[in-house]
């Protein structure tokens, strides 16, 4: 494996504060230094890319970095395995609308770790179907016959599978599951997880689980390893690849590292707030700032807490992309990740997030048109993060991507050029003639 060199955290001058209702940063004229470029980057002939076209996807991303609602941006590109980008753009801490006066910036560099919300849930995925494969569990089976205290109305029909696939029914729970002093207490979870509604019939409607899918799955790993999530993730995955993040949390003396979420853009109201809230538990600004909390960050929060550079986000992609075989080392089968990313929902109008998506089992799927990956990108898949952290692997293009945003606003003005940075990808990597699908 590449040894990537640390790179020294950086400080700057704090950027001047100015009163903005989109509730954004400071953005200086010139980029280059708030700019570290990785020294693992490799020439972009050597993934079959030109410089230039490269260069082209670091505009992109200094364009949506200059409308300041991330105060920090990082990109890692694979192309055929070679990092042909890896760059960080931004503070790590110590910069954002809320942070106070006297707060230290300290630059993001490449090697910082930060949350990766949503994108979490394609690791928890992966462990799910690395247990199918090795016939400790089956996807198709229902959760009730491994965790027999998941109980409730309707709850008897949840196949593991419809957790996955968000077709479960339980999109919502209650504020008060978040609690950071009990949220490692699975009884206490599982309590409030019985209690949740069955709001659709298991298998019938897509319906966005945010937070609820994450913990089932943790308890069918429980009851099928007789160890916890993160352990199954750490010992045969991460450790046997020699990843660094990537797991749930991090260890009390890697605090200080992980960088900072802020709440920004204009705060949501009704009906997107309510329809938020109802999803996460709690608003959109009371997710950021617990996302901070230490308790959030050393705990293990299937659907939500992995923290990671987008470096380690893009190898983990290509992981996948490569068929489930890393740098010699092969951690599933190919057919297991061809079954997994069978499509589940096609457009179909998601109940939760209000959206049509494309959903495979644990994975959200690019589209011919308007999809989370760009357009053009049927055969990616990957994950969302709240609010614009993108994980995807793209077969067709050879591509593993890891792009991780600080920001979480729910509606601002920078959104077209979020989606132009997705196509530019696209544009200046084009589809291989010969791609490997899965050892096809």
């Amino acid at each position: 494996m590449l040894l990537r060199p640390k790179l020294p955290a950086v400080r700057l001058p704090r950027p001047p504060l100015v009163p903005d209702p989109l509730r954004r940063v400071a953005i200086p004229r010139d980029l280059e230094p708030l700019t570290t470029r990785s020294p693992a980057e490799r020439p972009a002939a050597e993934g079959g890319m030109t410089p230039e076209g490269v260069e082209r996807i670091w505009s992109a991303t200094e364009r949506l970095f200059r409308h300041g609602v991330h105060p920090a941006i990082t990109l890692t590109i694979r192309r055929e395995g070679v990092v042909v980008l890896d760059r960080s753009i931004g503070w790590a801490r110590g910069v954002g609308p809320e942070e106070p006066a006297d707060a230290e910036p300290v630059l993001a560099t490449p090697e910082t770790p930060f949350c990766l919300f949503s994108a979490s849930k394609a690791v928890t995925a992966t462990v799910i179907h690395l247990l199918d494969e090795r016939g400790l569990l089956h996807v198709g089976d229902r959760v009730g016959e491994y965790v027999p205290e998941f109980v409730g109305p309707g709850k008897h029909r949840i196949t593991i599978d419809h957790v996955l696939s968000h077709r479960a029914g339980i999109p919502n729970i209650p504020g008060s599951v978040i609690d950071m002093d009990r949220i490692q207490d699975h009884d206490f979870v599982m309590e409030h997880l019985n209690e949740a509604l069955v709001r659709t019939r298991p298998g019938s409607r897509l319906s966005y689980h945010a937070i609820s899918g994450g913990f089932v799955l943790a308890a069918v790993v429980r009851a099928v390893t007789g160890k916890e999530l993160k352990d199954v993730l750490r010992e045969e995955i991460l450790e046997p690849l020699g990843f660094r993040w990537m797991g749930y949390g991090v260890a009390e003396e890697d605090l200080p590292l992980v960088g900072t979420a802020h709440a920004t853009g204009l705060p949501p109201v009704p009906p997107l707030s309510t329809a938020l809230t109802r999803a996460f538990g709690m608003s959109l600004d009371a997710v950021t700032h617990v996302s901070n909390d230490p308790r959030f960050l050393t705990a293990e929060i299937p659907s939500a807490n992995v923290v990671s550079t987008a470096d380690e986000l893009s190898r983990f992609l290509e992981l996948l992309r490569g068929g489930g075989e890393l740098d010699g080392t092969r951690i599933l089968e190919p057919r297991t990740i061809r079954r997994a990313i069978i499509e589940r929902s096609h457009h179909e109008m998601d109940l939760t997030l209000g959206a049509p998506l494309r959903h495979a089992s644990g994975y959200m799927l690019g589209a011919k048109a308007l999809g989370l990956y760009g357009p053009d990108t049927e055969s990616a898949f990957g994950h969302l993060g709240f609010t614009n952290v993108l994980g995807w692997a793209d077969p067709r293009r050879a591509t593993s991507v890891g792009l991780v945003t600080t920001g979480k606003p729910a509606l601002a003005p920078h959104l077209p050029d979020l989606w132009n940075l997705t196509r530019r990808i696209g544009l200046e990597a084009p589809k291989v003639e010969h791609p490997v699908l899965f050892g096809d």
